[in-house]
C-alpha cells in the first residue's frame, strides 16, 4: 500500500515567493523550529546508539566472543546519526550568527556577503551593467 503524503506550501506567501537578500528565500521560523526538533531527535538517537554499541561491546566481552564485523556496523550506523547531527548543529549555528539566506540555486545557507554559494559555486548577487548604476546626484538616462 502506497502513503500519498500531501505537498507542503508555505504559508502567507504569494506564489512567486518573497525574496530576501541578494535574490534568495528566506527562512522562515517554521524551518529553525524543524531544525531544532530534528536535533533534539538526533541527540537522542545517537545516545541510544552509544548506550547499545558500550552494551554489544561489554556482552560480547563477558562471553569472550567479540564479532568485529558487527561492532563496524554499529559504529558505522552512530557515525552517520553523529555526522547528521553535526550538520544539523552547523545550520542552527548559521541561522543563529550570520545567515544571510539561501542560495537560489541549491538551498544551500549563505553568510552576509559572499559573492558565491560555498556548495555549487553559484553567483549570490545579481549582476547589474556598469551604464544602470546612478552616481548620486545624477538622473538616470
Amino acid at each position: 500500500m502506497r502513503k500519498v503524503v500531501p505537498s507542503r506550501k508555505p504559508k502567507g506567501r504569494s506564489a512567486a515567493g518573497s525574496q530576501g537578500a541578494f535574490g534568495s528565500t528566506p527562512r522562515d521560523d517554521g524551518a529553525v523550529v524543524d531544525l531544532r526538533r530534528r536535533r533534539d531527535q538526533l541527540s537522542a538517537r545517537v545516545a541510544e546508539l552509544q548506550w547499545d554499541l558500550g552494551g554489544l561491546v561489554y556482552e560480547m566481552a563477558i562471553r569472550d566472543s567479540i564479532r568485529v564485523d558487527v561492532l563496524v556496523r554499529r559504529a558505522a550506523a552512530l557515525q552517520g546519526v553523529d555526522a547528521e547531527l553535526a550538520e544539523v548543529e552547523r545550520i542552527l549555528r548559521l541561522e543563529q550568527n550570520s545567515t544571510a539566506g539561501e542560495c537560489g540555486s541549491c538551498g544551500a545557507p549563505h553568510s552576509v556577503g559572499a559573492a558565491y554559494c560555498w556548495q555549487c559555486g553559484q553567483p549570490l548577487m545579481l549582476q547589474v551593467p556598469s551604464d544602470a548604476i546612478a552616481v548620486a546626484g545624477e538622473r538616470p538616462r
